[in-house]
């Protein structure tokens, strides 16, 4: 969840890029640089670490340029040090890169037999070296950007420089936030408002797809296919000390936008992407070919992320796992096994029944691994180990980023014990890792369904029961559609197997209910589409979430369809998390309901 800030000022801005920087150090971030055009000639400085490391070596290096770019870098590809921190140059090009580029390996050997050098691992390099070989060519700046954009695969933002060219900025945007800020004979690019708002409260917001073109006094907003573009500008509240919405109107809303971006960024801490390997931290201690039994415990979504675990650890790893509410679980005095380890979920860190069953689990002399979204919680304190979902703050108490982040978190985990226990070769390794770094680009094109879900909602906000179903895998993403449902809009709704319904479900079926069948194209979707089938009989109102194959298969025959990209298995519940999320937010919005607050609920549940 890389930072991104960019000037074309009226004064030396060095100083003002670092100080923007630091108001994105709450995305996270282990190295940092900033590049600047003066006189036709780059100056870069670039540190490893905390941003304080940048500004010592900015007190010994004078940077006048009143043209530059910034960036804090979470590490992808390459580890973090000097060498792989950003801005990276090639020619007169200078770039930053938030996001991941999924095929830079063919693109980076096209380049190296081209000549082209490389001086670090990331996968940046490879969009430097690509624009710079346009220029050579002969293509001026905003062909040559525009060129190599359609060549990129991933979700990525970008903000381009040329040494030569003191009066523009490119940027770029596919599935990770970037937003322009407009000054007075000065303009802005910035990762988020927050960044910006030192400097100006006039923002507009990039869509995916976009790319822009800037000078002091212009700016001009190409789509993906190169025609001029009108977005609108607005007017921010964002301040150096507040969570902002941006162009959002909910938190929720936002936090939903952002799962392409944080789960990337989550990916890279759990996945190596050139090697396509699963990478468990050093902190886990745990040795996955020993154990005899897996046991997660949490409470709410997070349980749900648990419960889709337990899939990938018994499929994949072929590691018997008990999944477990926390609640239940700390008064039941489970029996637990000599060779045996225990998962705790808490996007808090603080749950009190989740904590509970981790002292229990403790006791019992089992190795015990928290996977929390805030270092220093108590959770992440007591357990043996903790490992972190890198979402960023969220705001909003319906989980959304946190629930997807714990859920890439937990099915590279699965991927590092099925290598351990030999469970899987090392090319199914490198199968279901690649699978997982597709996740961003698949992520953000169901974002762009967003309005056909929103009127789909609507439908839906008519209802006073729902059900969900789904199979394998996909049904805790069924229980979880249900209770965001529940959450934010206060429609009943039930989550089931699919399997489930002719043994007690199906006697609330009529007109009147709809009934949210999750259904890739898997060798499940035929015993689902069964279940669809029965519901269909009895008049229920079928609201079908699947791929281009389900739909030509089933889709004509359902009150509803939503597109989501065909993928790897492994990445369903990832993949049809976001239009669980999206039909119950937008259902909510219907309703009126406090989406960022809803009735009888809190963020952090620390009593039982």
């Amino acid at each position: 969840m890389c930072g991104i800030v960019g000037i074309l000022g009226s004064e030396p801005v060095a100083r003002s890029i670092v100080e923007a920087l630091k108001r994105l150090e709450y995305r996270g971030y282990d190295s940092a640089g900033i590049a600047t055009i003066e006189g036709g000639k780059v100056e870069r400085l670039r540190a490893p670490g905390k941003l304080h490391n940048l500004e010592d070596k900015l007190k010994t290096t004078e940077i006048k340029g009143t043209t530059g770019i910034g960036h804090t870098r979470w590490a992808t590809h390459g580890v973090p040090n000097e060498a792989n921190a950003h801005p990276h140059v090639s020619g007169d090009v200078v770039i930053v890169h938030n996001g991941i580029i999924e095929n830079f390996k063919p693109l980076k050997d096209e380049l190296q037999k081209d000549g082209y050098v490389f001086t670090s691992q990331t996968d940046t390099e490879v969009v430097a070296h690509l624009i710079a070989r346009e220029r050579a060519r002969g293509s001026a700046p905003k062909e040559a950007v525009a060129n190599v954009l359609g060549r990129l695969e991933g979700a990525f933002a970008l903000a381009v420089l040329f040494s030569g060219e003191h009066d523009l900025m490119i940027g770029a945007r596919m599935g990770a936030p970037l937003a322009v800020g407009h000054g007075d004979g000065q303009m802005y690019l910035g990762s988020d408002a927050i960044a910006l708002a030192p400097f100006t409260n006039r923002v507009t917001y990039l869509e995916d797809g976009d790319w822009v073109v800037l000078t002091r006094n212009s700016f001009d907003i190409h789509d993906a296919k190169g025609a001029k573009i009108k977005r609108p500008m607005n007017f921010t509240q964002a301040s150096a000390f507040m969570a902002d919405k941006g162009k959002h109107r909910h938190f929720m809303a936002k936090e939903i936008a952002e799962q392409p971006e944080v789960v990337g960024r989550t990916l890279a801490e759990y996945a190596d992407f050139s090697e396509r390997a699963a990478r468990l931290p050093e902190q886990v201690k745990i040795d996955f070919a020993k154990l005899d039994r897996l046991t997660i415990t949490a409470c709410g979504t997070a349980y749900l992320a648990g419960l889709t675990a337990k899939y990938w650890f018994e499929r994949y790893a072929r590691l018997p796992t008990e999944v477990d509410i926390a609640s239940e679980f700390r008064y039941r005095e489970a029996p637990m096994p000599k060779n045996g380890a225990a998962i705790v979920i808490s996007q808090s860190g603080e749950t009190a029944d989740t904590l509970a069953a981790l002292r229990y689990c403790k006791s019992q002399g089992q190795e015990t691994v928290a996977l929390v979204n805030v270092p220093g919680s108590t959770i992440a304190r007591e357990a043996d180990a903790a490992i972190f979902t890198y979402a960023g703050p969220e705001i909003g108490v319906a989980s959304t980023k946190a629930f997807t982040c714990q859920l890439t978190v937990l099915a590279a985990l699965a991927v590092a014990a099925a290598k351990a226990r030999g469970a899987i070769t090392r090319e199914q390794e490198r199968e279901l890792i690649g699978a997982l770094i597709e996740a961003p680009r698949h992520m953000a094109e169901i974002l762009k369904e967003e309005k056909h879900i929103a009127d789909v909602a609507r439908e839906v906000a008519h209802a006073q029961d729902v059900l969900y179903l789904g199979r394998g895998v996909n049904y805790p993403i069924a229980l979880e559609g249900a209770l965001k449902l529940k959450e934010i809009s206060y429609i009943h709704a039930e989550g089931y197997a699919a399997g489930e319904l002719k043994h007690g479900p199906i006697a609330l079926i009529d007109e009147n209910v709809p009934v949210i069948v999750i259904a890739p194209r898997d060798d499940l979707f035929d015993k689902t589409v069964s279940n669809m089938e029965e519901v269909a009989a009895r008049g229920g109102k079928i609201v079908l979430l699947t791929d281009d194959e389900g739909l030509e298969a089933h889709g004509q025959r359902t009150f509803q369809r939503i597109r989501v990209p065909r993928a790897h298995s492994i990445l369903s519940p990832l993949l049809y998390a976001l239009p669980v999320q999206l039909l119950a937010y937008h259902a909510a919005v219907f309703m009126g309901t406090d989406v960022d607050q809803p009735r009888n609920l809190a963020k952090s549940v620390t009593v039982e």
